[in-house]
């Protein structure tokens, strides 16, 4: 590939992510819809165009002659995929550690029953609805069952926080149980997802379906070692992990501030490769990286508060302006439409979508009512506990792309992503505003910045 179609094949992808979201934003739909829509679009989805292959064969005048046409198309096209792929995976990587960044605990004493009510229902119930409706189609994977339980439980902060937000909710008790248990609901899930992975790469290293072409130390020693105790042992070194990441990260962190200042850039270099150090750490022992990154991100949150968060507000610049745009374009261009030719297709995304919606809102509800909220206050807290957004996206690629999600519950799930996120902020404020809410204050909080999905970009 020269370098002239690389330049042109760029400038055009950055056009269609600038220009699409920005239109589409004038009626309404949120950024990261917006570009899963350009992935969709651009992609070889069944509806797009293949933007990249298209280019690709027009941009064949470049070569040197003595290369044919169709192989010089086709070499352009791969390499070109292959990079929107990779700034997709340091994107994903950039998402989840600021959403780690993003995380306050210290709202937790405040609320501690309704956050521990929340976090509880809201995970067990939706994850249990997830598990079952894998396994009614696919009984005996149980890595898939576990992943979809664990995109089932997931929350989405970016759409949870602004509503809270705008409705003047922040320093109220019902606001910070909301909040708080929306991030350690986001962590139980994830861990969740780095266990079915593993219990993926296992369950094909006994049957060597799959290359040792992973850093995890599992995928090159014989599973049999571990036998039926790999399962504990496999959490005892995703807790050790865990535990130790975040010590580690926050002391390095804060010993770099007293060495440097928040402005140099030295300093953002620095964090960047801790952060890239803890995930390689993490998929040694079979950790994926958005376990990695997450926990990297929550060690680095208290340090990134300092100094008015300017190391904070650098590092959000990177990923929302630049890298986390192209995981979402990348997860739309992998969309295929034409798992939806059968009605299978059509019946797993409306039975995901359906009890997605019940199980979060009756869990929501029911968490609330345990604590002494009322029941609209119920029904409000159900509903945000609804949108599946950039971390239920995230994970679905990271399902697809290591096999465990083919390719109708991975169109399930962008399905159930557009269906829940917008129109739930709505019904949140109709519910509000109908009942006249008003909810009492948790005392002395002070409010994480949080990005909303619909700034990317």
């Amino acid at each position: 590939m020269s370098n002239s179609s690389f330049l042109i094949l760029f400038i055009a992808f950055i056009a269609f992510m600038g220009l699409i979201p920005f239109l589409l934003r004038r009626v309404g739909i949120p950024s990261v819809i917006s570009l899963l829509i350009v992935g969709m679009l651009i992609g070889p989805t069944g509806i797009g165009i293949d933007l990249v292959e298209l280019l690709s064969r027009a941009l064949s005048f470049l070569r040197d002659p003595s290369i044919d046409k169709e192989v010089y198309a086709s070499v352009t096209a791969s390499h070109f995929s292959v990079l929107v792929d990779s700034l997709g995976s340091l994107g994903l990587m950039f998402l989840m550690a600021l959403a780690g960044m993003e995380a306050d605990f210290k709202l937790i004493n405040s609320v501690r029953k309704s956050v521990i009510s929340l976090s509880v229902l809201t995970f067990l119930i939706p994850a249990t609805a997830g598990y079952l409706l894998y396994g009614h189609y696919c009984p005996d994977e149980l890595a898939g069952k576990l992943l979809y339980a664990s995109l089932f439980a997931s929350h989405s902060v970016g759409i949870v926080f602004p509503v809270i937000r705008e409705m003047k909710m922040s320093r109220t008790k019902f606001g910070a149980a909301v909040l708080i248990s929306t991030v350690i609901t986001d962590i139980a899930s994830i861990v969740l997802l780095a266990v079915s992975l593993q219990i993926f790469r296992t369950s094909r290293n006994i049957s060597h379906m799959i290359g040792r072409n992973t850093l995890s130390i599992f995928d090159h020693m014989d599973s049999s070692l571990l036998g039926n105790s790999f399962m504990p042992v496999f959490l005892l070194i995703v807790l050790l992990y865990l535990i130790l990441s975040i010590l580690f990260v926050d002391r390095v962190g804060r010993k770099l501030l007293e060495i440097f200042t928040p402005g140099e850039d030295i300093l953002i270099t620095l964090i960047l490769f801790i952060i890239l150090a803890i995930v390689v750490a993490g998929e040694l022992f079979g950790i994926n990286l958005v376990v990695g990154a997450f926990i990297a991100g929550l060690g680095l949150s208290r340090v990134v508060r300092q100094k008015d968060m300017l190391i904070f507000r650098r590092f959000e610049s990177i990923g929302y302006g630049f890298l986390i745009p192209f995981l979402f374009v990348s997860i739309g261009m992998k969309t295929d439409f034409s798992a939806f030719s059968g009605s299978r297709g059509w019946s797993i995304a409306g039975l995901t979508v359906i009890l997605l919606v019940v199980s979060k809102i009756s869990s929501g509800y029911a968490a609330m009512r345990l604590t002494g909220f009322s029941r609209p206050a119920g029904l409000a807290a159900g509903l945000m506990t609804v949108p599946q957004l950039s971390a239920t996206l995230a994970a679905a690629a990271i399902g697809k792309e290591s096999g465990i999600l083919n390719d109708t519950f991975f169109n399930a799930i962008i399905v159930l992503s557009i269906v829940t996120t917008l129109p739930v902020p709505s019904l949140v404020r109709l519910v509000v505003s109908r009942w006249k809410l008003s909810f009492p204050e948790a005392g002395d909080i002070t409010v994480p910045t949080v990005v909303r999905d619909d700034e990317l970009l």
